[in-house]
């Protein structure tokens, strides 16, 4: 008995030879008949579900397959030390191209943050994949119906001994919403040190309180959200990139009074000790991603922006980027997050009145 062609266009076959068939597709090793299939290709995600490093890994893996540029790719979660943990345990997959690390500005500045002795210039850089805006967003309920007023607000109520607003972030302390919420402050006139706000372990930590109005507002990439924000759960205030993005109606901070952009960027990274044939055949695979319609329409869809770069081009701006969030980091004295749930690192300034701590599960503030 035979079924319907698939969607890749392939002709009726048994089972067995279809699986076969998209197990030689794999870009790595060669396969013939009667060779095991290569291992499966293994993408780390060094923080919990729900958050934008997930999607993104979600994404590529989900595209992979769609496409049959790859037989079987698994994601798999590792959080720990604002990240780190999945660094430290990249570092030690040597030689081994079936893994890669999903990365971006989130890790870079929680190694920054952190001083860990091992950092991401040991891997091997593999591609950028995406840009991404931060987005301001508030529940649909929420007083604050512009960026406006919510800064208005926000400095009015820091003038108040009894608490002011607090923010939310999905990132570690370093990372792309904790240091779009500090420049923020910081343009608006506001000292980033005394800025409250409560961290949470990604985006789908957050949306709860968030909701529930426990943080009054929240910075986190629009990708994230993009389900909560066109159901109308959520509304945008501004974005942080230099354009609007395409179906949100928010100006960027540019538009709305404040010269500043904050762009996330998102990335791979694989395990040190490459070959150069090794590296080649990653990058191909990347390069074949890149090219379907389907990746164009996650990027759409998510609010993304195409930032693809790899070789000698992505390990420069790897090591530029180092050096220009290693700077900021240092002005706003961003550093000494331990990760712990219910820590206090300095930078976050005094602990709101409103509630007790640790009342929004595991948050730093």
């Amino acid at each position: 008995m035979t079924g319907k062609a698939g969607g890749a266009g392939r002709a009726r076959r048994p089972a067995l030879a279809a699986a076969l068939a998209a197990a030689c597709l794999l870009p790595v090793g060669g396969c013939t008949p009667g060779t095991p299939a290569p291992e499966p290709l293994r993408l780390m995600v060094p923080v919990p579900a729900g958050g934008g490093y997930d999607l993104t890994a979600r994404t590529v893996a989900v595209t992979l397959r769609d496409t049959g540029l790859a037989g079987e790719v698994e994601v798999f979660n590792l959080p720990g030390s604002s990240g780190t943990v999945a660094l430290t345990r990249l570092l030690h997959e040597t030689g081994n191209d079936r893994m890669l690390l999903q990365m971006g500005l989130g890790l870079v500045g929680s190694a920054l943050s952190q001083r860990i002795p091992h950092g991401i210039d040991e891997a091997t850089p593999v591609a950028r994949l995406i840009a991404e805006p931060e987005a301001v967003v508030v529940p649909a309920d929420s007083p604050y119906t512009s960026f406006g007023a919510l800064v208005r607000a926000w400095k009015e109520s820091g003038e108040d001994p009894s608490g002011g607003l607090v923010a939310g972030i999905g990132s570690r302390i370093g990372g792309p919403d904790h240091l779009a919420l500090m420049l923020i402050a910081e343009a608006v006139g506001l000292a980033p040190a005394e800025v409250a706000f409560d961290r949470y372990d990604g985006g789908g930590q957050m949306l709860a309180p968030l909701l529930d109005q426990r943080v009054d507002f929240a910075l986190t990439g629009v990708g994230e959200y993009r389900h909560a924000i066109a159901a109308g759960q959520l509304r945008v205030l501004a974005v942080t990139g230099p354009d609007s993005v395409h179906g949100v109606e928010a100006p960027t901070l540019r538009r709305a009074g404040y010269p500043l952009e904050v762009v996330n960027w998102r990335g791979l990274l694989a395990p040190p000790g490459l070959t150069e044939r090794q590296r080649a055949e990653v990058t191909r695979l990347l390069d074949r991603l890149r090219a379907t319609p389907q990746w164009r329409r996650a990027l759409r869809e998510n609010g993304w922006t195409d930032a693809y770069l790899t070789g000698g081009r992505f390990s420069a701006f790897l090591a530029a980027e180092n050096r220009r969030v290693g700077r900021i980091v240092d002005r706003l004295g961003l550093t000494g997050d331990p990760g712990g749930a219910g820590s206090r690192p300095s930078a976050a300034g005094p602990p709101s009145a409103r509630r007790g701590p640790g009342e929004s599960g595991g948050a730093v503030r």
